[in-house]
This record gives structure tokens, C-alpha cells and sequence, in this order.
């Protein structure tokens, strides 16, 4: 199944769900991408490519190159939140785009590693709901907490030190506080912290994701420019056979994927 010439496409997950990005964009809305969706999207000609979310480990991310390619094509790529701020960050000399504050956040060095947006999720089947905390999120969060006095400075430095070093999949608020009660945080304010964190619902990656829909919607409503690229695009062979395979019909998961899931149809 393939989207319509000229209809944006988007690649979201675990940051939005998709009954709620339906709502802002109309789109032709794919699971997380992962190596070689952007490049086969290119060939449907859309009006420009969104990348939010994006897979990794179990199987190859998105390759820069297939990104560069749409660019060579004339379409515009924006990135946000999670897999997309990164790309957007690491091409936007070349043009892709960025949206929201984890692209800012990565674009001015203020955070750098890749695991600050990872996460682990449930199956397409389950909406790709977040299973553990990202740690931007966790970042974001504390900061607000400290904002509005609900922990100290010094506690919400010690709480994004142990964040940071669990293991991505294991970064959830009970185990970084249990663990910030065993190094002396007090059980007042974690006390406080978990009641802020139920009441406030920070969740920095949705927000730049919504934020990323909403801009494609403005721009929608006067139609998007062709891209026009200021680089030349280097055919490699191993490029050459990597699309060569996809074209094949290796890995061309379309929005078909996405019937039955968030209660769609």
C-alpha cells in the first residue's frame, strides 16, 4: 500500500498516538522508521517527509543517506522528538529540518548522547505505548519540579546522574527515585516529586511531536516548496545495492501496518 502523490508522510509511535496526530495532520501516518522506509517513501513523491519516531538495535535505523536522498529529490524533511531531532540535528547542514526542544537541546550541545531519547514501547497492536521514561523527559520533569519548588537543584542533578546511568529500558520514576532515596534524597520530596509528576504529565517528546504537526499544518494550508538542495548526492555502490534490494520488495512497511492499531480502523 502506498500514500498519495503529494501527501505528506509521517513516521510516529511511542512520542504520539496516532488517533491524536490524525486530529492535527491530515497525513498518511506510518509506524517508526527504520532503514529504507524514507528512502521507498521518497519514491511515492509526497509533499514532504516527517520523521518523529524511529526504530534501532533490532534492526538497522534510518541511514542518513536515505534522508539526503528525498533532499536531492525536491522533498523537505522535518524531524522532531526523538529519532527525527537527532537526524535533524546531525543533517540540518543540508537541509533537513527541526522542530521542538530536543532538537534545540541536541543542536546547541546542551545534551548529546543518543540514549536520552531512547525508550522501550509495546507492539504496534498496543499503540506503541512508552514502557520505560525517556531521559529527556526525565530532564525536562526535574527541571519543571525545581521550577516550581518541589525538589531542590542539588537533588535534580543527583536524580538525573542515576537516570542516566540505568540502562535505557530500566528508567522509570520508581526506580530512579527508589534509587535516590538509597543516596539520601529525602522521602519528602520524593514524596512530592512523584505526586508533581502525576498531576503535571510532562512529556517533552509528545509536545515537539505535536508541535511538529501543528507547523506541517500551517505550511499544508499554502502547500510546501520544493526543496531545493545545495549538495550533490554520491551514488556509492553499496547505496546503489541497498536500494536496489528494497526495490525489490524488502522492507516496504506501509501504512497498512497501521489498521487495527489505537483503535483505528
Amino acid at each position: 500500500m502506498t500514500g498519495k502523490v503529494g501527501q505528506v508522510i509521517v513516521f510516529v509511535g511511542p512520542s504520539l498516538p496516532l488517533a491524536v496526530a490524525r486530529k492535527l495532520l491530515d497525513a498518511d501516518y506510518r509506524p517508526p522508521a527504520q532503514a529504507g522506509d524514507l528512502y521507498l517513501a521518497t519514491l511515492e513523491r509526497p509533499a514532504a517527509i516527517c520523521l518523529i519516531d524511529g526504530v534501532f538495535e533490532a534492526v538497522p535505523a534510518v541511514w542518513h543517506k536515505e534522508i539526503l536522498y528525498a533532499l536531492t529529490e525536491g522533498i523537505p524533511v522535518f524531524g522532531a522528538s526523538s529519532m527525527g531531532a537527532l537526524r535533524a540535528v546531525e543533517l540540518q547542514p543540508f537541509g533537513m529540518r527541526g522542530v521542538g526542544r530536543v532538537f534545540e537541546a541536541f543542536a546547541s550541545g546542551e545534551i548529546e548522547d543518543d540514549d536520552e531519547v531512547a525508550l522501550i514501547h509495546a507492539p504496534r497492536q498496543a499503540g506503541y505505548r512508552p514502557l520505560s521514561e525517556p531521559l529527556v523527559n526525565i530532564r525536562e520533569v526535574l527541571q519543571r519540579a525545581v521550577s516550581a519548588s518541589v525538589v531542590s537543584p542539588a537533588t535534580k542533578v543527583q536524580l538525573v546522574a542515576i537516570a542516566k546511568q540505568q540502562f535505557y529500558p530500566e528508567r522509570n520514576w520508581n526506580r530512579i527515585t527508589a534509587l535516590g532515596a538509597q543516596e539520601g534524597v529525602s522521602t519528602a520530596e520524593i514524596e512530592r516529586l512523584l505526586a508533581f509528576i502525576a498531576a503535571e504529565e510532562i512529556d517533552v517528546k509528545r509536545e515537539d511531536a505535536l508541535s511538529l504537526l501543528r507547523y506541517m499544518a500551517e505550511i499544508s494550508k499554502r502547500g510546501f516548496e520544493p526543496f531545493k538542495p545545495a549538495f550533490q548526492l554520491q551514488h556509492s555502490v553499496f547505496f546503489t545495492r541497498f536500494t536496489e534490494a528494497l526495490c525489490e520488495g524488502r522492507g516496504n512497511r506501509s501504512a497498512e501496518e497501521y489498521k487495527g492499531s489505537n483503535g483505528e480502523d
